[in-house]
């Protein structure tokens, strides 16, 4: 049995080689940047040349509390840095693309924010871009490599639970978005800045859907414009389902984040600790119940890493792997388009009352 747990860890492994490692600059200084990003980078051993923000002053703050040399008080300067290689991008959606352009055309290889545009057709002419001045290009969509749903998947490929059956995810917390401003004003918040993980992660696992029907509402008085309360269902061929239910506005305190996989051997059930206790956490839980170990009833797998900041190396392990060998970053842009599909068919789905059909991207 210690020998399965660890073919499960060595799958969830996030070290990033030190001949792969690339020196980073990055676009943005907000809340995520210092909660998330420059402790993933310090604790994969990667290099931040300098930090680039609207806000100076904010920036400055943020590079000192990180250790940062440098501010960039205009982009132009971090983009004609030769010592920047990777340019992480970490600004509202409607921001992303001009930059991410300008960036790649600069000779830059690229993470991005997650969502990578406000729209797909918008999101396609960054994958277009990507492929026309040959550079390399992740979007930050985590969760897929936080531990506990990183284990989950290695569990499914490794056939623990059989043939997967479905996957659930509910989530019933009361979040504070005022630290982000533009966001309380957005007609669009739970499925494109949130949901937009899990629905993302369930790809990761079980692949893309064939067609998606959702709803999406709001309690009276929220402070957010946009859907706090959704209900998403992801239809595959056959009988295979993926359902998320979010709620945004628990008033009760009583926070809950669990997600499950079932399959015809065997079930997989987890919680996401960051969401009982935003931005702070606590560790993931993940357990097994399998016939095909067999686990002898529910097998604790030990979390031992968390969705902040660890999963945020996972997408920057994957872009570098890109760079090095000349692959596909594994959350690439092109990759991504199928996450945003989801968001967007759901809106459509919601705003119809109909099921929407997930059409796949033409090869190139």
């Amino acid at each position: 049995m210690l020998g399965d747990l660890a073919q499960i860890a060595a799958a969830c492994d996030l070290t990033i080689p030190p001949e792969q490692r690339r020196r980073i600059g990055i676009v943005g200084a907000g809340g995520i940047v210092d909660a998330a990003h420059l402790p993933a980078y310090r604790k994969a051993g990667l290099d931040v040349a300098g930090i680039h923000d609207l806000d100076v002053a904010r920036a400055r703050a943020v590079a000192a509390r990180h250790g940062v040399g440098r501010v960039y008080e205009h982009l132009e300067d971090l983009l004609a840095d030769p010592s920047v290689e990777v340019v992480d991008i970490a600004v509202p959606a409607a921001s992303q693309p001009e930059i991410a352009v300008r960036a790649m055309e600069a000779g830059k290889d690229l993470i991005c924010q997650k969502p990578l545009a406000v729209d797909v057709a918008t999101a396609r002419t960054i994958a277009a871009a990507a492929r026309r001045l040959s550079r390399t290009v992740a979007v930050q969509q985590q969760l897929r490599f936080d531990e506990g749903i990183a284990a989950a998947r290695a569990m499914v490929r490794a056939g623990w639970i059989g043939q997967p059956t479905a996957v659930t995810v509910s989530v019933d917390i009361q979040t504070d978005v005022t630290a982000w401003p533009w966001l309380v004003g957005s007609d669009r918040y739970d499925l494109m800045y949130h949901s937009i993980h899990y629905f993302d992660a369930i790809r990761a696992i079980i692949g893309d859907p064939i067609r998606v029907f959702g709803s999406q509402s709001r309690r009276p008085g929220q402070t957010p414009r946009g859907d706090t309360r959704t209900i998403s269902t992801l239809i595959y061929p056959a009988d295979l389902r993926a359902v998320v239910v979010v709620n945004h506005e628990n008033v009760s305190g009583r926070n809950r984040a669990e997600f499950q996989v079932d399959g015809t051997d065997g079930t997989i059930h987890g919680t996401l600790g960051l969401l009982y206790d935003y931005p702070h956490g606590r560790p993931d839980t993940l357990e097994v119940w399998s016939r095909t170990l067999p686990t002898d009833g529910w097998l604790p797998y030990p979390v031992t890493t968390r969705w902040i900041p660890d999963a945020f190396i996972g997408p920057i392990r994957s872009l570098l792997a890109a760079i090095a060998t000349g692959g596909e970053p594994e959350t690439s842009a092109r990759d991504n388009l199928g996450t945003l599909k989801i968001v967007e068919a759901l809106y459509r789905s919601g705003a119809t009352g109909e099921a929407q059909p997930i059409e796949p991207e033409p090869e190139d």
